[in-house]
């Protein structure tokens, strides 16, 4: 039996001694750890613990005070096209408003040689077929959470990573994309998931990166860690009773 055409043999997602400050706040301090392929791995932390640095990190949105942040083996801003390797959700409002959900993917499918073809495959994907022409201005929060889903699918890449991708979907959108992280893992990519919902979490992912204060906490398994505390919940206000911080960075 073959591996599946996106796996990848060794961590696809590396974080080195990664550090950041900001004047004088240290949002990430030496933090390490690797996403695996073929899993969906939760990103856990409080407020202000460092995820959303973390995450700007790798998709070089910004550059660390030191250490490096590697997809593939090397620094997102090496990669050619970085599309075709990296899927990201970040911020589900940062699209404009002007343009039809159908011409917001296009913009970007043609920055990275993506078909036209592939922008109509990623909106019947993600449910928004009907709505392609339509301006993204009027779109609810849900139907934006569902395009950036489908931008961030555009390049059929091997290394996706979702910040609160469930916020404003309904029931069936909320299970909609449990579903469709599960099946993209196990089709042997890497999935990187921040949020804030436990219950869904421990639905979702089946292995778990917790920070604080921009440090490691823990890096185990869902299964791992239901096994020392009656539930992921727990597990977590346990391992982070410490590491509140004031909000300083994300």
């Amino acid at each position: 039996m073959t591996d599946p055409p996106h796996r990848i043999l060794y961590a696809v997602i590396e974080l080195r001694r990664l550090t950041k400050r900001y004047g004088d706040t240290l949002a990430l301090d030496g933090l390490s750890f690797a996403v695996e392929p073929g899993h969906v791995t939760g990103f856990l932390g409080p407020n202000g613990a460092g995820k959303s640095t973390a995450m700007r990190l790798i998709l070089g949105l910004d550059a660390p005070t030191s250490g490096q942040a590697l997809v593939n083996g090397r620094r997102y801003a090496l990669l050619s096209k970085p599309m075709r390797e990296v899927g990201a959700l970040l911020d589900a409002g940062a699209v404009h408003p002007g343009r039809s959900a159908y011409n917001q993917l296009l913009a970007l499918a043609r920055s990275n040689d993506i078909t036209p073809t592939r922008v109509a495959e990623v909106l019947e994907q993600v449910g928004l077929a009907g709505v392609a022409r339509k301006r993204v201005g009027g779109f609810s929060l849900g139907m934006k959470q569902r395009l950036g889903i489908a931008a961030a699918l555009l390049g059929d890449p091997g290394v996706l990573i979702f910040d609160e991708p469930v916020n404003g979907l309904d029931p069936d959108g909320v299970r909609w994309i449990r579903d469709l992280m599960r099946s993209l893992a196990a089709e042997g990519r890497t999935i990187l998931l921040s949020s804030h919902l436990m219950s869904e979490m421990a639905l979702t992912a089946d292995r778990i990166v917790i920070i604080g204060r921009g440090k490691l906490i823990a890096a185990t398994t869902i299964a791992g860690l239901t096994a020392r505390y009656p539930s992921l919940e727990d597990a977590y206000m346990s391992l982070t009773a410490g590491s509140v911080t004031n909000g300083a960075a994300r």
